[in-house]
């Protein structure tokens, strides 16, 4: 995300100028982006124009918005936001009041006005602009015939390509066929590796998947990199890994990610923290329950004991429509951290969020035991 201005206090009003790079800074735009705020950018409308002979005709003209928001869509598949409400400045094409749609997408600068700069929407501005949130993992999921190219940033998990073949059986006369058919599709895969992975960015490539598909790729691509000196392959060739995994679906990537041969690489990451934080709530759910909690009047008891030591949450929680709701998981993160706890916001477009999200977005694991919260009517 490139900062081109920011003039703010904390809870106070202020303006920032932003242009997203990436897929990732459209997804810290998102959670930055409220209903209230005032977003400006340039567009294009259409017009009804008088032509030299009297006539009007339709015409599409270049111009710059203020609209109050309303109502924010992420399309993770464009990768574009799309911001609707109403024009709140002056514009010789749109009159006030006058509802439009502001799409950003990568490279389109934009400017954002809000009343409350709260501490959550500071942290993520900071994180936005911060040069070390690229995405620093490649994941390649495969099996027999289907392939996932994955780039797994701070916040967002990017589905780059997917490559399916169908491979015939692998016996009798068939097993021509099955060689070639296979050999073509791992050439594929390899294709898409060379076009969608940087490895000047990337920490490491992960090949996981069941069976031996993912050793027959690491075979492959070694050997042709070798044949047409592909120096991308040949110089990081250490950055590859390989990791078993029960599927070759993108589900299977959160297990792929708490592989300990991979976390040892990727321990410092957002993505792998966020792994690691849900895998330690979990253990102490199964061990020690008492110490467990999940669900925002659980959490809010466990608070006002200062009882927190863990706080897990989802960034969907801030991103309600209602400004008192937000309010309250900004006030509850800055408790927990005045007194000591940790906090993990996860993101919903990790897997580890989506699973978080099944527990009603909030956990905690506490400093004490408090079985009594099971006895309360909550």
């Amino acid at each position: 995300m490139k900062l081109r201005h920011r003039d703010f206090t904390l809870d106070g009003p202020g303006v920032v100028k932003l242009t997203p790079e990436n897929p990732e800074d459209l997804w810290f735009s998102y959670n930055l982006i409220a209903k209230g705020d005032r977003l400006s950018a340039a567009t294009i409308r259409k017009v009804q124009k008088e032509t030299s002979s009297g006539s009007k005709e339709a015409q599409r003209v270049h111009t710059r918005l203020e609209i109050a928001v309303e109502a924010i869509d992420y399309d993770n598949v464009a990768n574009v936001l799309r911001i609707r409400g109403k024009n709140v400045g002056e514009n010789e094409h749109v009159k006030l009041g006058a509802y439009h749609t502001l799409e950003i997408d990568q490279q389109r600068p934009f400017t954002l006005a809000k009343d409350c700069w709260d501490s959550i929407a500071i942290d993520t501005l900071k994180v936005a602009y911060d040069p070390a949130a690229t995405a620093e993992v490649a994941a390649l999921m495969i099996q027999e015939g289907l392939a996932y190219v994955c780039l797994v940033g701070q916040s967002v998990t990017t589905t780059k390509t997917k490559i399916e073949a169908s491979i015939p059986r692998k016996h009798g006369p068939a097993i021509a066929g099955y060689d070639k058919a296979i050999n073509k599709f791992l050439e594929n895969v390899l294709q898409a590796v060379s076009r969608h992975i940087d490895f000047n960015v990337v920490r490491c490539l992960i090949i996981a998947g069941p069976g031996f598909t993912k050793d027959q790729l690491h075979s492959h691509m070694l050997s042709e990199a070798t044949k047409r000196e592909l120096r991308t392959i040949i110089d990081n060739k250490s950055k590859i890994v390989l990791v078993h995994a029960s599927s070759g679906y993108k589900h299977a990537l959160k297990e792929v990610l708490s592989a300990p041969s991979v976390m040892s690489l990727i321990m410092d990451t957002k993505a792998a923290k966020e792994v690691r934080v849900l895998k330690d709530f979990f253990d102490m759910l199964s061990n020690d329950p008492s110490r467990a909690i999940y669900g925002p009047k659980e959490v809010d008891v466990a608070q006002d004991r200062l009882a927190i030591q863990i706080l897990l949450l989802t960034d969907e929680l801030f991103r309600n429509a209602d400004i008192s709701t937000r309010r309250k998981y900004v006030d509850l993160t800055n408790l927990v951290k005045a007194s000591g706890g940790e906090v993990h916001v996860f993101s919903s477009m990790h897997v580890s969020g989506e699973q978080l999200a099944q527990l009603s977005g909030i956990a905690a694991i506490l400093r004490f035991p408090l079985p009594d919260l099971e006895d309360m009517d909550l």
